[in-house]
């Protein structure tokens, strides 16, 4: 048996294991938070259960809930769940490596390994600059959303000014964090025609999943499209396509649907597609009644969360850069071109067996997720379906089943959620920090491929 110092050095001998052990570390805070007394409204404490789901989404920035946000929690449950949401979006190393900053002045070589796993970052020297680049981003584009949100909340619907700053600070980080909680009980159904609310909000979410090194990249090369990296050229094309596919995807199918867009005017249906188009991006924010779609419409927006967004940002799924890798893998083996090449760049081969891997893993992990739910619930294929796959890519779109799942389905989304929000880091961090570099080569053989 090993203890001591040797032990613990043993314990996290990789840095994606520290970000594990961050973020598990967060979710136990969180959870001990909201089963205080004061954190609920009513009587005594939320249930574990309900406290560990709760703070598992805000954390990995989901937005699934199992309790109504703003009748269940009181101000001071709210205030832990938009704490938990920002760090959660912050990423939980490049929060300790800010608070180490602030304090210290300096990053450890550790330090740097695992911000630099989760960030994404290529150098270490990088580090103390990219952490404090993802903190000045998130909070100026969060302000400036607050400041709209606060505007609207206040001068257009007569809210007190002290709960139109909350109003506006809430959903503006739950926005561009991705997360997808809202203030109101039936998510913003109430708001679906105001652009003043919707777009903003839209936007933040579209910001958020770009990823940091995109915006980064973005003010400092905004004119000069020539210069931008591979990266960058990505994910902008994927989450044009994206936005645009979903959009027109989405308004299309639910145009005549009297439960959805079908009441509203020309200018609310653009709107509210074009809002919705946009939420399946990991935000879980609804304009309508999701319950009231269509399964087919469903079934394209599955596509969209398992996609998600960019890397090194607020987003989840597989990301838009893993599926735009496959894309032009499937496109060159297609063409019968030996190489896949992108924008003028050739893709290295190490790019694709990450991409390939990331995917297979995601899928087993929804296949295996779903079977699970249509074995021991009675849901049905497409909600079982998108439940999961919500949780998985940490959208918080929900067809309203999640709070009446049995306590083991719970579970699983917890578990999902959390999966879902590090698993692509890890895979990664593991694939990128720890090569193996075999000394010698085996005999080549092909098998029947097809």
């Amino acid at each position: 048996m090993v203890t001591g110092p040797r032990w613990r050095r043993l314990r996290f001998r990789h840095p994606a294991q520290v970000v594990v052990a961050g973020f598990a570390a967060a979710v136990a805070v969180g959870t001990a938070l909201l089963t205080l007394p004061v954190a609920r409204e009513g009587p005594g404490g939320a249930s574990l259960m309900e406290a560990l789901f709760t703070a598992t989404s805000a954390v990995c920035v989901t937005g699934l809930v199992v309790v109504d946000t703003p009748s269940y929690w009181t101000g001071f449950g709210e205030g832990v769940i938009l704490a938990l949401i920002q760090v959660g979006g912050f990423g939980i190393m490049t929060f300790a490596s800010l608070l180490v900053v602030l304090v210290s002045r300096r990053l450890g070589l550790r330090a740097r390994l695992t911000a630099a796993a989760e960030t994404k970052t290529l150098g270490l020297g990088e580090v103390r600059s990219v952490v404090a680049g993802v903190v000045r981003v998130s909070l100026v584009l969060e302000a400036v959303t607050a400041t709209v949100l606060t505007l609207r909340f206040g001068l257009g619907y007569d809210e007190p000014w002290p709960r139109a700053v909350w109003l506006g600070v809430f959903h503006a980080v739950s926005a561009f964090n991705n997360a997808g909680f809202a203030l109101y009980t039936d998510s913003l159904t109430g708001f679906a025609t105001d652009p003043w609310i919707c777009l903003p909000i839209a936007f933040a979410v579209i910001a958020g999943g770009l990823g940091f090194p995109v915006l980064f990249e973005l003010r400092r090369r905004l004119r000069r499209p020539h210069t931008w990296s591979l990266h960058t050229k990505i994910v902008l094309w994927a989450t044009g396509a994206f936005l645009a596919g979903g959009t027109v995807f989405i308004t299309a199918l639910e145009w005549s649907n009297p439960g959805t867009l079908g009441p509203l005017d020309v200018r609310g249906k653009l709107l509210t597609g074009f809002f919705q188009g946009v939420m399946p991006r990991t935000a879980g924010f609804n304009s309508v009644d999701i319950g009231q779609m269509n399964p087919a419409t469903w079934l394209g927006m599955d596509v969209l969360m398992f996609v998600g967004g960019a890397s090194a940002g607020t987003a989840g799924g597989i990301k838009v850069t893993t599926f735009a890798v496959l894309f032009f893998v499937i496109y060159a083996e297609v063409r019968g071109e030996g190489a896949v090449n992108i924008f003028n760049r050739r893709l290295h081969g190490d790019v694709q067996r990450q991409a390939l891997t990331v995917v297979l893993l995601a899928v087993a992990a929804v296949a295996a997720s779903t079977i699970v739910f249509m074995v021991f619930t009675d849901f049905s294929l497409d909600r079982s379906l998108f439940e999961v796959t919500s949780a998985f890519a940490t959208v918080g779109l929900s067809t309203g089943i999640t709070a009446d799942l049995p306590v083991p389905e719970q579970i699983l989304l917890t578990v999902l959620m959390f999966i879902g929000r590090l698993g692509p880091v890890t895979v990664a961090s593991a694939l990128a920090l720890r090569p193996r570099v075999r000394m010698y080569d085996l005999p080549e053989e092909r098998p029947v491929i097809g």
